[in-house]
């Protein structure tokens, strides 16, 4: 619609300062044309706006006008409630400062648009752990946010899982992810950027040292790349099963896709599907998990894992304990 499009280019400009028409265009997904009669009716309803001419040039607002929240449609006024996640905030010791935006926004909707967001707010809760994690607390995740916020170099001690265990790096923290309720750091020095896991940190000091991100890091992007990588890293294998309809419902992630992608159906609401795993010894354990509604049969070694495992189980609970007095 216009009026949300006239709203959307003066926040623009409010957020943003100077931006050239074809700038504007491309961030609304319209023509340079329709900015440019954009721009007459906002100059016809009174907004003081300028248009810059030369190299640098291009339309702006002039000095100390601001424009009210009063353009938020229902929707985007329960989105924007939705957008600031407490428990995470907190972590990062920005609490009470989401908690003063949300009330500044609030206070800034028109009445009706205020209920709306606050409907949304006592309706939804968002939580981002699972159900089984611990919460072991990441006690340096502010000095982290910070150095990441200011950046600024931190030395750290960092626990991981192969030997040497406890190593001692110097970061150049590049940015923060919460990834399933588990913050992560993405850090050089280059060539490439590397994860840390932040709970992981045993001990951290700050700095003087500053540094520059490159240039072309992208955080978004780089998880992305990284995600790919991570799971193409932790599924080297393949199982070939046969899978009932009630095994094949307690499926998750890749597993569930692969067999949705590859099954073949077999009589008695059986399916048979190749499935990725990350190892023999994790995937014996998972399959046995589902116990007879499952069957491997590759590879050689899997299948008989769990033949040995479900023979010894046979021994010991077919052997009753005599309670006879």
């Amino acid at each position: 619609m216009k009026s949300s499009r006239l709203l959307s280019i003066l926040l623009l400009l409010q957020t943003r300062g100077r931006m050239t028409a074809a700038r504007l265009a491309e961030e609304l997904e319209v023509s340079v044309r329709t900015v440019y009669r954009d721009i007459d009716a906002l100059l016809a309803a009174g907004v003081p706006l300028r248009a810059d001419a030369g190299h640098d040039g291009g339309y702006r607002l002039l000095e100390g006008y601001r424009t009210r929240l009063t353009g938020l449609n229902a929707d985007e006024a329960e989105a924007l409630f939705l957008t600031g996640v407490p428990g995470p905030a907190a972590e990062l010791g920005l609490g009470t400062s989401l908690a003063a935006a949300q009330l500044k926004l609030r206070a800034a909707l028109p009445p009706e648009l205020r209920a709306q967001a606050d409907r949304m707010r006592s309706r939804f809760h968002l939580d981002a752990p699972g159900w089984y994690a611990r919460d072991t607390g990441v006690p340096f995740l502010p000095q982290v946010a910070d150095a990441v916020w200011r950046s600024r170099v931190i030395e750290v001690r960092y626990r991981r899982w192969k030997a040497p265990t406890d190593v001692d790096r110097r970061l150049e923290p590049y940015g923060l992810v919460l990834k399933a309720g588990r913050w992560y750091l993405v850090a050089g020095p280059g060539p490439g950027a590397r994860t840390y896991r932040v709970d992981q940190i045993l001990e951290l000091s700050v700095a003087s040292e500053g540094f520059e991100p490159p240039a072309d890091f992208d955080l978004a992007a780089h998880w992305a790349e990284a995600r790919v990588g991570f799971h193409a890293r932790l599924h080297r294998g393949e199982a070939v099963v046969r899978i009932s309809a009630r095994g094949a419902a307690a499926l998750e992630g890749a597993a569930a896709t692969a067999l949705a992608e590859t099954g073949t159906p077999e009589e008695g609401g059986w399916t048979r599907a190749v499935l990725p795993i990350e190892s023999v010894d994790h995937a014996h354990g998972t399959f046995l998990a589902l116990g007879a509604e499952v069957e491997v049969l590759a590879p050689p070694e899997l299948r008989a894992r769990i033949a040995t495992t479900v023979a010894e189980l046979a021994r010991r609970y077919g052997a009753w304990p005599n309670t006879a007095g």
